[in-house]
């Protein structure tokens, strides 16, 4: 093993770095904690490493202080627990130089193998080392890291491009525009409308229509596989894919596991209700989905009431197909609601007294700015912005917040003063 370390050692020193999209994301970098970055495969984690890596370079840190190691790479399947003290062996041994120094080390999808975080604590209290690490499971930090390791790190969870990082990508604004005039908006509303086909992940910017369907319809492919099948033992692979795809074909929507194992038992598909529990949790951890639990004080009524579930990437729900002019409401909600989560805001959907639904509620981890958001495709449809209309206003007096806003496609106005209606392509840059 320690001939493979040294051979990945030197790759690296030797490698050049492709040119980045700088994302809108910082490491902490506090002495005697792990930065720990989180988030779906394929999301940029490893690109936002090399940033990193870029940076420290560019601030005069020679790249031989810095190591960078993939634990997915098939030459470290062998590597196990035991195989640990052979990389500060391998990397001393070629640099005795830097044991005093201040050195750099990334370890990529370290959670592949068992009882990592031992030797990251050990790291942690006797080297002169800032640690990255990076992983594709929300447990990193939690229940998957012994109590040897908890208050020792900090998180930054990767998403999919933003739609800010999106134009960048393309070239379309370097900064954001100050100013929306017709020129501009154009461009916007064209950026906005490719945004919702793409999505935001950065492989498959570039690639035409059917080679990219092809690759995210393996992103889902890949999370299954190595995400939940392999790490926690799945066995009812059938029931795991009829889950998928029945939570996607809903995005947005309300989702009951008591209804979908009825719906199982009436194709005669065997499951159990404490396995979809299970699955659905896995698929969450995975950052496939997300779950937007009802607003309630009660913690009774947040159990009884179904969670709201949205997929990460509107890219991947056209890619599986589920996309028709009714869905377009629905694609829509969950760029919005990604855009919330991307900004640190804790969500909920709200159901008022009165029966009504406002879509999201969202308070920010940092600053508690509230934030109530209704979602409509266009204001053309009478019919379904007064409904939405009429929801908005309801949660607005349940919760007495003065100000509301509609997030449409293209449609700006400003009803009684307190509710602004704002096009998506905006609303995403303000």
């Amino acid at each position: 093993m320690k001939n493979v370390i040294s051979q990945l050692i030197d790759d690296f020193h030797e490698r050049n770095f492709p040119e980045l999209v700088t994302r809108n994301k910082e490491f902490s970098e506090v002495r005697g904690k792990a930065d720990v970055v989180i988030g779906m495969r394929r999301a940029g984690k490893t690109w936002f490493c090399y940033q990193k890596i870029k940076e420290l370079i560019a601030s005069g840190i020679i790249k031989e202080k810095i190591l960078y190691l993939n634990f997915e790479d098939d030459r470290l399947l062998e590597f196990a627990v035991n195989h640990f003290q052979e990389i500060l062996d391998v990397y001393f041994g070629k640099y005795p130089e830097h044991r005093s120094d201040r050195c750099f080390f990334f370890f990529d999808e370290i959670q592949r193998i068992d009882q990592w975080e031992l030797f990251i604590r050990r790291l942690l209290d006797t080297e002169n080392l800032q640690i990255f690490i990076t992983g594709s499971s929300s447990k990193l930090l939690g229940s998957e890291i012994a109590t040897s390791l908890r208050g020792r790190s900090l998180a930054v969870e990767i998403f999919p491009f933003s739609f800010e990082e999106f134009l960048k990508f393309h070239m379309l604004f370097q900064d954001l525009p100050k100013t929306f005039g017709a020129n501009t908006a154009s461009v916007l509303r064209k950026a906005a409308k490719d945004y919702l086909e793409v999505g935001g992940f950065p492989e498959v910017q570039n690639l035409e229509r059917n080679l990219r369907i092809e690759v995210l319809q393996g992103y889902i492919d890949s999370v299954l596989l190595k995400d939940i099948i392999e790490r926690h033992k799945v066995s009812n692979v059938l029931v795991l894919k009829h889950l998928v795809r029945h939570v996607m074909n809903s995005a947005g929507g309300q989702f009951s596991v008591n209804k979908f194992f009825n719906t199982m038992q009436s194709m005669a598909i065997k499951s159990t209700k404490n396995s979809l529990y299970e699955y659905l949790d896995h698929l969450t951890d995975a950052f496939l989905f997300y779950k937007v639990p009802i607003h309630s004080r009660s913690e009774k009524s947040r159990l009884i009431n179904p969670a709201k579930i949205y997929t990460i990437d509107t890219g991947l729900l056209n890619a599986m197909g589920f996309r028709n002019s009714y869905n377009y409401g629905r694609l829509l909600e969950t760029m919005v609601f990604m855009h919330l989560r991307r900004g640190g805001h804790d969500v909920e959907y709200v159901t008022t007294k009165d029966g009504y639904e406002a879509d999201f509620l969202a308070r920010h981890r940092i600053s508690g700015e509230t934030q109530l958001i209704q979602v409509c495709w266009e204001m053309s449809d009478k019919k379904t912005f007064e409904r939405e209309l009429r929801g908005l206003k309801s949660a607005m007096d349940d919760l007495s917040l003065s100000t509301g806003t509609i997030v449409t496609w293209d449609d700006e106005t400003v009803i009684d003063n307190k509710i602004k209606v704002i096009p998506v392509w905006k609303w995403l840059l303000t």
